[in-house]
């Protein structure tokens, strides 16, 4: 059993690994595909970074991971899902500082940044994602999974509404 409010006493390192998975809203904007835009000719020694250095920016597109169920939001090989997608980032207490791509609304980064949780978080609202999807904030209905597209062509799936954090 979760203690009461648990996210207004504790930082997210204190946290047990069963509040630490409650804190995640299910919204399912990390399984969207994102690139780096940058002003600088592509290096050759491009190396991967902690942060978005000047001159880059961000870009979501509305691709997911095959394992994404686009109607619950939720990975349906969660336990499995780094053995499956290598590339899968495993959001933990030790890197949470370091995985500037979480999009803002976020529940972790909201927690990290003072923020606090969203109104429409199922923590607030009786462990219900309803909410969340009427605010238009998770992925529901949004996307296409990468095995159905051709990765070649992103650019053709970018996507401006995982920015979006209503409160």
């Amino acid at each position: 059993m979760l203690e009461d409010k648990f996210w207004q006493t504790k930082s997210l390192a204190q946290m047990s690994d069963q509040e630490w998975e409650a804190i995640c809203d299910g919204c399912g904007k990390c399984c969207l595909n994102t690139f780096i835009d940058s002003d600088e000719e592509q290096q050759e020694d491009f190396a991967a970074t902690t942060e978005l250095r000047p001159g880059e920016q961000l870009i979501y597109t509305n691709i997911v991971c095959q394992y994404l169920d686009n109607k619950t939001c939720n990975c349906t090989e969660y336990v499995n899902r780094q053995r499956l997608v290598p590339s899968c980032v495993k959001l933990t207490k030790d890197n949470i500082d370091d995985i500037f791509f979480m999009p803002n609304s976020c529940s972790y980064r909201r927690l990290q940044e003072g923020r606090g949780l969203a109104s429409w978080h199922p923590l607030l609202n009786k462990g219900k994602k309803s909410k969340m999807h009427s605010a238009g904030i998770s992925v529901r209905n949004k996307t296409v999974k990468d095995c159905d597209v051709d990765l070649e062509y992103f650019e053709d799936h970018i996507a401006q509404w995982p920015q979006n954090d209503c409160d």
